[in-house]
């Protein structure tokens, strides 16, 4: 029987444009193949998570004893829900009588509800769980279910705790929901923080003492205008663990927050300590993790904690408690920024720290004189404040990137007169650099994401950066084409991006190929001569050892005794599916997915010429491996080069940390060893085609 159409927002990455789009379900097509549409969302990942699914089901065990009325908030694949309704009928009989027990899942996203549905249906429990897709707080006595739950199970937890909303919902469940007093798994979660020292994690945030250090006369950030451009999170999700050499530990972990899920939570609380330093240094962060209690009695735990947290901080647990596990990506640690410099300390030193949590999100105050200012300040915002990606301010922080950029403006703008210069993008800093580079220049701005906002910022640190006003502007409208009247009648000379486009941050490199699209958009109002910066963009790749990411995102098989085979394929797991249904490219920061190794040369697959209106691209590559290991995949990557001579490249590969790649994880992980040795497969031939008509890059390989 059919179930319907699912409307998903789908956007065109060379555009910038969204529409929705609908896409039948899967017993509507028939033998017709169905791209993964939930590839890029944290189920899969999640699922592959065993020690947090064994965690869960021995509680469930252990908390639901007799037959009863279990809520599932935020159901997902119903594993939870299973796992409640066995417990209740250890046979697993199918003749299991609903009138002595009942599970309901709640789920409101409507593409995981018929996924869902499928599941249960292979797992033969339909009629054991009784599926509602709606919001829990849309849920009603007598008219959704027939009465409060006696125990809830759930899991809405994100990497802070509480950013999918675990208080509200915990509020209104216990409101309107539950009895007085319910069973409740979770039962507790706790978080922990420890203050740390570490220079890549400044660098991620503060712009004004980063560029300081620059050696050129651009000024993002003036002084006295610290907070105009900042970062657009004060706190980061982010695998410490990958940092783990660069970062000093300046305190002990300590406790902040303690929430019963078996009770009715506040929507605020605050916590004052006092935290004494273990070392001499400078606070630029506290990070965060959190700790789940899923039983009452206290022996049951998960740890989202660090590697280097390795022991239980309640001394009275066993030495079993779980500090961390294997690696995974839909929980990793929290990182708080301390504001500017952030905070000299000294060993045996007491730093008074205030922490306060919402009904979404955790912050914190440092109770200094010299920090109070500056963190009011910092919260403060005005309408010519620009906020980017953490990402995106320690890039413009960086002085060996600046450099690169300059170096490429300036041997652009050699020998031109009063130059019409035209920036696509995003690019703040572009527009600045021009301007103060040649002060004959005019430059027009598009600012396709960034739109009035860019042109207030630009306004606000003109005097600061050597421009006037009257040579940048910023055009307020959104147009197919461009025309001459837009240019005031004058060709294009140079046509600069990054590309940067705002908003593009967590998507796949070659989405950025938007530039090129636009440039062949803007083709009318380039003259014959124009120069393009990015002059062409080059896709690089490397076989990879990635065995954490694979392990996070291979098909699924039986879950804690639940086949879950029927997801893989909208899941887009690794493993023998048929295309399109094998798992895509998606974009990770790679030094962050835990372990990982180059085995072969970095190696070009085609090339994109800007010089020249988008077309069709294909290429090809003979991989030839330099290590000996296990091959999990492909990184993909594009080097932007900026120069005609090809003697200016900024690179956006594994070794760069700021620019995510596209991750091609194979079926099967493969042998593969060098010439002359015995092991496994010495070369793969590689091919890839790109369609500029939807953005999308085709990739193949063959092992040899």
């Amino acid at each position: 029987m059919s179930t319907g159409r699912i409307f998903q927002l789908k956007l065109d990455p060379l555009t910038g444009n969204s529409e929705w789009v609908v896409i039948d379900d899967e017993e509507d097509q028939g033998s017709q193949q169905q791209q993964p549409i939930l590839a890029t969302t944290s189920y899969l990942d999640m699922l592959n998570d065993s020690r947090r699914n064994r965690a869960f089901r021995q509680a469930i065990d252990k908390t639901i004893t007799k037959p009863c009325h279990v809520l599932d908030i935020g159901a997902g694949t119903g594993l939870l829900s299973m796992m409640a309704a066995r417990a209740m009928d250890p046979s697993n009989s199918t003749e299991y009588s609903t009138s002595e027990g009942v599970v309901t899942a709640c789920e409101s996203y409507l593409p995981m509800v018929k996924l869902m549905r499928k599941v249960l249906r292979i797992n033969g429990m339909e009629r054991k769980v009784r599926v509602i897709n709606k919001r829990s707080d849309e849920l009603e006595i007598g008219v959704d279910i027939s009465k409060r739950a006696d125990i809830l199970v759930s899991e809405i937890l994100d990497s802070e705790l509480l950013g999918e909303g675990l208080i509200p919902t915990l509020q209104h469940a216990h409101d309107k929901l539950l009895v007085e007093n319910p069973q409740t798994v979770p039962y507790r979660a706790t978080t922990y923080g420890q203050l740390v020292e570490s220079e890549y994690l400044w660098k991620l945030h503060d712009l004004h003492n980063n560029e300081a250090k620059a050696s050129d006369e651009i000024h993002l950030v003036p002084t006295r205008k610290e907070t105009i451009l900042r970062a657009k999170s004060q706190h980061l999700a982010m695998h410490c663990d990958a940092i783990e050499d660069e970062i000093k530990l300046l305190s002990e972990p300590f406790k902040i927050f303690e929430f019963d899920f078996w009770r009715r939570p506040e929507s605020r609380g605050e916590t004052k300590l006092r935290i004494k330093a273990i070392n001499d240094g400078t606070v630029h962060a506290v990070v965060s993790w959190w700790v789940l209690q899923l039983d009452c009695e206290g022996a049951i735990y998960y740890s989202t904690g660090p590697k280097w947290i390795r022991f239980p901080l309640n001394r009275d647990l066993t030495s079993s408690f779980p500090s961390s596990g294997d690696w995974c990506d839909h929980w990793k640690q929290c990182v708080y920024f301390v504001p500017g410099k952030g905070l000299s300390i000294s060993k045996d030193e007491e730093l008074p720290v205030h922490a306060i949590h919402a009904d979404t999100s955790i912050s914190y105050k440092f109770e200094t004189e010299a920090s109070r200012a500056e963190v009011e300040l910092h919260d403060f915002a005005q309408d010519d404040h620009l906020i980017l990606s953490l990402e995106r301010v320690a890039i413009y922080g960086h002085n060996n990137w600046r450099c690169s950029i300059l170096e490429a403006v300036e041997k652009a703008l050699k020998n031109r007169v009063s130059p019409l210069c035209l920036v696509p993008d995003d690019s703040i800093f572009l527009t600045i650099a021009i301007a103060n580079l040649c002060k004959t220049s005019h430059v027009i701005s598009l600012f396709p994401g960034l739109r009035e906002k860019g042109a207030k910022y630009l306004q606000a640190v003109a005097s600061e950066n050597g421009y006037s006003m009257d040579r940048i502007e910023v055009l307020d409208k959104r147009k197919k084409n461009l025309t001459m009247s837009d240019t005031h009648q004058k060709k294009v000379e140079l046509l600069a991006g990054e590309p940067y486009y705002y908003g593009n941050d967590s998507m796949l490199p070659w989405q950025n190929l938007r530039f090129w699209k636009e440039r062949t958009m803007l083709d009318p109002v380039l003259s014959k001569d124009a120069l393009i910066m990015p002059c062409k963009g080059i896709l690089k790749a490397c076989a990879m050892s990635l065995p954490d990411l694979w392990r996070s995102r291979r098909c699924l098989q039986l879950i804690e005794g639940f086949d879950h085979s029927v997801v893989n394929a909208t899941l887009g797991g690794c493993g023998n599916l048929p295309p399109p249904q094998e798992s895509p490219c998606l974009p990770f920061f790679i030094w962050q997915c835990g372990e990982n190794k180059g085995l072969s040369k970095i190696f070009s697959v085609m090339e994109f010429d800007f010089s020249k209106p988008i077309s069709p691209c294909f290429g090809k590559a003979q991989v030839e491996f330099t290590e000996i290991g296990i091959c999990h995949g492909f990184a993909l990557w594009i080097d932007w080069v900026m120069d005609t001579n090809s003697s200016i490249v900024i690179s956006a590969g594994p070794d760069q940390r700021y620019w995510k790649q596209g991750v091609k994880l194979l079926a099967e992980p493969v042998n593969v060893g060098i010439y002359g040795s015995s092991t496994g497969s010495v070369s793969a031939e590689i091919q890839a085609s790109f369609n500029p008509s939807s953005g999308e890059l085709d990739f193949n390989y063959v092992f040899t």
